[in-house]
């Protein structure tokens, strides 16, 4: 069955990601973090991440994945690295429990350079050392990773926030998500084309009736109250920018309470596949962007250039809605034990702390 599915790597593989900036979690090993770009800039005093727009602190945000090289799809614009056997398994699963204190580990060792960096403050690396979210959208599909309802319930035990990312091709797993009353505060549905033919061209999908799995998980969004339910695409020039008018009818039809733009990238293994040329403009952006605004009445929130990402909100109610669930995510990490720092060492001329939880 598709969510029995385990990817075994090779030592060789594993070492690819280190070099990477992967730390692999777990056992099993199909856990892993990386540093976000924007972790690495508000924790050296830069900009924090759009996703501010859901009450996220960027310098406390884990970027992992429960799906390592796992995923039906193998998407055209993907910057991630495509190993062999992308969507085969050996079916070993880590607990949920180990899954997210390795997360947390990972994520410490990862920053553990940084407290010699001196555009970091030590309250900010202190703070950056205890993560306060989980962002599941490193890399494959989540879903497919059978415990994903526990690992839920296991990161909320903790007070911290968990966004989950998913392709949207398994509809059973959402329904298992809202029946067993784990809902994460963000659960984002990509949505890459809007007809058959272009998921088939645009995702080298793995399984038959993707686009219909889709539409069937689009469908469930309405019943998700607490979670922030997203729409989302990434444009890529060429591909798929042609459609804005599609794209709002499914959002008239399934009314998710967000639609996120984003504009492809022309970065790592993706610029196998594609070219410059491929990069929409964030004034082709914009443009996209209008179209969805006239046919269906959202309204942009936030437009981040650098990202090249445009957030836009149902309606003002909806706004106003997300801003106290803000309010209820600042409530829960507060009510988070403080972690404190016990020594510091310093390690081949690095600032290493070590932090009890």
């Amino acid at each position: 069955m598709i969510d029995e599915i385990f990817q075994k790597f090779t030592d060789e593989d594993l070492q690819s990601y280190e070099k990477a900036g992967y730390k692999i979690v777990g056992k099993n090993k199909h856990s892993a973090v990386q540093l976000c770009r924007w972790t690495k800039s508000k924790i050296s005093g830069g900009k924090n991440c759009y996703k501010s727009a859901y009450g996220i602190d960027s310098s406390r945000c884990v970027q992992g994945t429960v799906s390592l090289n796992l995923c039906q799809f193998s998407c055209t614009f993907c910057w991630r690295t495509f190993k062999h056997d992308r969507f085969k398994s050996e079916g070993k699963w880590d607990d949920p429990k180990i899954i997210l204190d390795g997360f947390i580990d990972g994520q410490r060792k990862l920053l553990s350079g940084y407290g010699g960096n001196p555009k970091t403050t030590k309250e900010t690396f202190r703070k950056a050392m205890d993560p306060q979210h989980i962002a599941l959208s490193l890399d494959g599909e989540m879903l497919l990773y059978p415990f994903i309802t526990d690992l839920i319930r296991e990161i909320k035990s903790k007070n911290m926030t968990v966004f989950i990312v998913t392709n949207g091709t398994m509809p059973n797993k959402i329904k298992e998500i809202f029946e067993k009353d784990t809902e994460p505060d963000n659960l984002s549905i990509s949505v890459y084309a809007t007809n058959k033919e272009d998921y088939k061209k645009v995702t080298n999908s793995m399984i038959p009736d993707e686009f219909e799995k889709v539409k069937e998980t689009l469908d469930l969004m309405k019943n998700f109250k607490t979670a922030r339910t997203i729409m989302r695409t990434t444009l890529v020039k060429g591909l798929n920018d042609y459609n804005a008018e599609e794209f709002s009818e499914l959002i008239n039809k399934y009314k998710p309470k967000f639609v996120q733009l984003k504009g492809y990238s022309w970065l790592g293994e993706s610029k196998k596949r594609l070219k410059l040329s491929n990069m929409p403009t964030m004034k082709e952006i914009e443009d996209y962007g209008k179209i969805i605004q006239e046919k269906t009445g959202y309204i942009p929130k936030l437009k981040d250039k650098i990202s090249r990402v445009i957030i836009f909100v149902k309606d003002e109610k909806t706004w106003g809605w997300n801003k106290e669930k803000n309010k209820e995510q600042d409530k829960r990490l507060s009510q988070r034990p403080k972690s404190n720092f016990q020594t510091k060492k310093v390690l081949k001329g690095i600032s290493l702390a070590v932090i009890a939880q």
